[in-house]
């Protein structure tokens, strides 16, 4: 087992949980809590490091503390035994945890820098927590913050710190068991978390153009909040209502039609993970965050199209970096993808 610096914080924070540790009747399979009550694209970037954990803790019940929408995403990864649903608005820290029966042998903040997502875990008494070092908990003793790490490598060396191994690159997940849709379709998928991060409809209705003049179907999806930016980017490219899948997909439907898809097009959003998630061809637009932090791993299957500078991620219109993307841009990076044709 991993030799881990951990928060005194409950029992020795030095050594695992015994029967011994628990009064008669608790159960003896000793649990493994991992925070991370964010969304979709969240969740896929931390996917190596729950598998990391998985193998370096096999006999541990892995909890993963996330919204419950994600419970089939959770599954599909392999690494997680049962979701404990918690969420907050805004990307917060939920305020409480539904946890029951005694507290975790291990639990790991894959959720943020802390304190407060430190605050919440510690107040189960876990035996063990994993965590970067903040100064407001200085009884942790993690590895420091990097604001501008990837978010994918900052979870990974957070474990890797505790003597983990981690393998940036396990991200794909197994071929689905559904079939898609619109097998073989462009996928369009013009939402994301904030406007900041959404490059307006009517661009991405002359891409649609664009790829329809290649030969190429065009589907669009949005989340269960994006029917009236669905149904305008529709209606703007002429698009049938077979080709139409807003009102937010069930995971399994939209992991397949995804999983099938020619391409994936989109900002920088929870999509784009799935996309690499299944090794699906995609190009992400980003703004105003930098690929640097949330860009798909470097290989050709992948564009991430970016002018810079970073700005608001909260912001309320589309971000000017995103704003000098053009049509022509992603059509461009679309042609030069990998085994796309050209017509």
């Amino acid at each position: 087992m991993a030799q881990d610096q951990t928060a005194k914080t409950g029992t020795d924070a030095g050594r695992t949980a015994t029967a011994a540790d628990r009064a008669p009747g608790e159960p003896t399979t000793p649990r493994l809590l991992v925070l991370r009550a964010l969304g979709l694209g969240d969740l896929l970037a931390g996917v190596p490091a729950l598998r990391a954990l998985r193998r370096a803790y096999p006999r541990h019940e892995l909890v993963l503390a996330a919204p419950a929408e994600l419970a089939p995403v959770a599954e599909a990864t392999g690494a997680v035994d049962r979701l404990l649903p918690a969420s907050a608005p805004g990307r917060g820290v939920p305020r409480s945890l539904d946890w029951s029966g005694p507290p975790p042998d291990i639990a790991v903040d894959l959720h943020g820098n802390g304190p407060a997502s430190h605050r919440l875990l510690m107040g189960l008494r876990p035996l063990k927590l994993l965590a970067f070092a903040h100064p407001d908990t200085p009884e942790i003793d993690g590895p420091p913050w990097y604001a501008e790490e990837h978010e994918r490598d900052r979870w990974c060396r957070l474990l890797q710190s505790y003597g983990i191994d981690v393998d940036p690159g396990d991200v794909c997940l197994p071929p689905t068991r559904t079939a898609s849709p619109a097998p073989g379709a462009v996928l369009l998928h013009p939402g994301a978390g904030s406007p900041a991060r959404r490059w307006p409809v009517e661009r991405y209705a002359a891409v649609a153009d664009g790829l329809r003049a290649r030969g190429l179907r065009v589907v669009v999806t949005g989340g269960p909040d994006e029917s009236d930016l669905v149904d305008r980017l529709a209606k703007e490219a002429g698009l049938p209502d077979t080709d139409v899948f807003g009102g937010g997909l069930p995971f399994g439907r939209l992991s397949a039609l995804v999983a099938d898809a020619y391409a994936v097009i989109s900002g920088d959003t929870g999509i784009a993970h799935l996309a690499v998630a299944h090794a699906t061809r995609s190009v992400t637009l980003f703004g105003p965050v930098a690929p640097s932090r949330w860009g798909p791993p470097p290989g050709p299957r992948h564009r991430a199209l970016w002018y810079g500078p970073e700005g608001d991620p909260h912001g309320r219109r589309p971000d000017p970096a995103l704003l000098r993307i053009t049509p022509d841009d992603v059509l461009r990076a679309v042609d030069e993808l990998p085994g796309t044709r050209h017509l």
